[in-house]
């Protein structure tokens, strides 16, 4: 009977050891975690806005910078040069396009670019 006794108070400090150690020292660092990953991916963001904004001022920007206004969204510009006017998206590493701009693509690539002009008195 005291060996039962024994082992049930050892189980029963053991749970309570894991659980007292997962709300002292693990539930705190999986916030933490969450909160730099959080950070991080905000940074990102920005630094992306920021890469869109000056990525046709740079030297590897094969058209004239002077020809290039930036829109913003849902693409990032619009170049225009003597014989084309292209719509210009800037992608940072992996980024990809979203909805929207697979959309848009889709319709240049269909033809579907129009012109449309609008007189206000």
């Amino acid at each position: 009977m005291t060996f039962w006794v024994f082992l049930i108070g050892i189980i029963i400090g053991v749970i309570f050891g894991i659980t007292l150690v997962y709300k002292v020292a693990i539930s705190p660092l999986h916030k933490k975690v969450e909160k730099f990953t959080s950070e991080k991916e905000s940074l990102s963001t920005a630094w992306d806005k920021i890469t869109e904004q000056y990525a046709s001022s740079t030297e590897k920007y094969p058209y004239s910078i002077e020809n290039f206004r930036f829109i913003g969204s849902p693409i990032d510009g619009v170049q225009f040069e003597d014989d084309q006017i292209l719509f210009v998206e800037f992608k940072t590493d992996k980024s990809k396009l979203n909805a929207k701009q697979n959309k848009i693509k889709k319709l240049v690539k269909e033809g579907k670019v129009k012109w449309f002009e609008f007189k206000t008195k």
